[in-house]
């Protein structure tokens, strides 16, 4: 079973859904990345499936991003911090349009994750945004610990990213051995 057949199983479908939205993204010209998740597999030495596909265009992009995946079949429901695409499979496809992500895109890179070809967020954007995940006391625990789970793949699959960590996680992630 290849990495693709394995997560179009693990998503029922999921790898369409995916390969439709870098399509759309890459067929209007929208800079964009992915973040969170995919973005970690990308940079950590193992892959996890992940459900979600979170990314991020630039600012004067959002309007542009919505309509190109609407007219590529998706639904959309908006929300404060997102618009949330919904295609055929258990992929939920997430544009975050909250400020902080916004200049991840131009520094976003190609990347071969699961065997679908996408752009993911540099190495230090991951990381940043894996904390600033993990830092907001709003979210629920569970999304917590797996944020630091991830932050935790990056430092072991990339030991020079512990001298980024602040103290508070340096007490919960193990330094890597070099």
């Amino acid at each position: 079973m290849t990495e693709k057949q394995f997560y179009d199983w693990q998503t029922l479908g999921g790898t369409d859904d995916v390969m439709r939205f870098v399509n759309a993204l890459e067929s209007a010209d929208i800079l964009w990345c992915a973040i969170g998740g995919v973005a970690v597999n990308h940079w950590a030495a193992e892959q996890m499936v992940t459900l979600d596909v979170d990314f991020v265009v630039a600012a004067d992009s959002i309007e542009k991003a919505e309509k190109a995946l609407l007219d590529a079949g998706f639904t959309a429901e908006r929300f404060d911090w997102s618009i949330n695409f919904k295609g055929t499979s258990k992929v939920g496809i997430q544009l975050m349009t909250e400020g902080s992500y916004r200049d991840f895109a131009e520094r976003g890179v190609a990347a071969d994750v699961h065997g679908i070809l996408l752009r993911v967020a540099s190495l230090e954007d991951t990381l940043t945004g894996k904390v600033r995940a993990w830092s907001d006391p709003t979210r629920r625990q569970s999304k917590r610990l797996k944020d630091l789970a991830d932050i935790a793949r990056l430092v072991e699959s990339h030991p020079e990213l512990w001298e980024r960590l602040n103290d508070e996680l340096r007490s919960q992630i193990e330094r890597p051995q070099s």
